[in-house]
């Protein structure tokens, strides 16, 4: 289990959102379907991804350029697979 502070209220802010999320989806999926109703596409994947990523003792390292992610960074955004550099860098590429 985590020992980081950082890691440790993450992991409980990850845990919270994937029960809503999984809430949420189950919600949406007993009502008659409506047009634009639903969950953003990935966010579920994301946040079950991050909590692989802690199990595994690789939460807070940047995917892309192998640096920390950055505590602030993490506790905004605990999905988080890249450093904000990276993260910048790469809706650059996205967008061009």
């Amino acid at each position: 289990m985590p020992v980081d502070p950082i890691t440790t209220l993450a992991l409980r802010m990850l845990l919270s959102r994937r029960d809503a999320l999984r809430a949420a989806r189950a919600a949406v999926a007993a009502r008659p379907p409506a047009r634009g109703a639903g969950l953003p596409p990935r966010e579920l994947e994301e946040v079950e991804a991050a909590l692989e990523r802690i199990a595994q003792g690789r939460f807070g390292g940047c995917e892309r350029c192998g640096g920390a992610i950055g505590r602030q960074r993490l506790l905004a955004v605990p999905e988080a697979r890249c450093c904000l550099a990276c993260a910048d860098a790469r809706a650059r590429d996205v967008n061009a």
